[in-house]
């Protein structure tokens, strides 16, 4: 299921994500204090969460509960960079992370880690 979420849906599901089944006006309260959204604002973007199949509406309470995973969405979303950007060159991102910052010596041991058990998945 590949379902594209914009960045204000996001913001919602980091809300869900983060605290799990809670109803809209939470949500609303939340991100009111975060971000300063409006109560209409919240449940507009709620709304096209759930058509899009996101998120499930469940009463009483206009309780929201998230249908997709963050991990999935963060598949989903670096797929789609690596795809549109790097031309589907995971080689290419991972040259153009490395050359924008230096990294300390325990980051650089963490990639080498990550890569590591990729090829190891890989093998298996």
């Amino acid at each position: 299921m590949t379902i594209k979420l914009f960045d204000s849906e996001l913001k919602v599901m980091e809300v869900l994500w983060k605290t799990g089944d809670i109803t809209a006006k939470e949500i609303s309260d939340i991100l009111k204090d975060e971000i300063g959204w409006n109560m209409n604002t919240t449940y507009t973007v709620i709304k096209k969460c759930i058509a899009k199949g996101a998120i499930e509406r469940r009463e009483p309470n206009f309780m929201c509960h998230a249908l997709i995973a963050k991990v999935q969405v963060q598949e989903m979303e670096t797929d789609e960079l690596v795809d549109k950007v790097f031309d589907g060159s995971v080689d290419k991102l991972f040259a153009s992370l490395l050359g924008r910052k230096k990294l300390s010596t325990g980051q650089i041991e963490k990639l080498k880690q990550i890569v590591n058990n990729e090829e190891f998945n890989d093998d298996l």
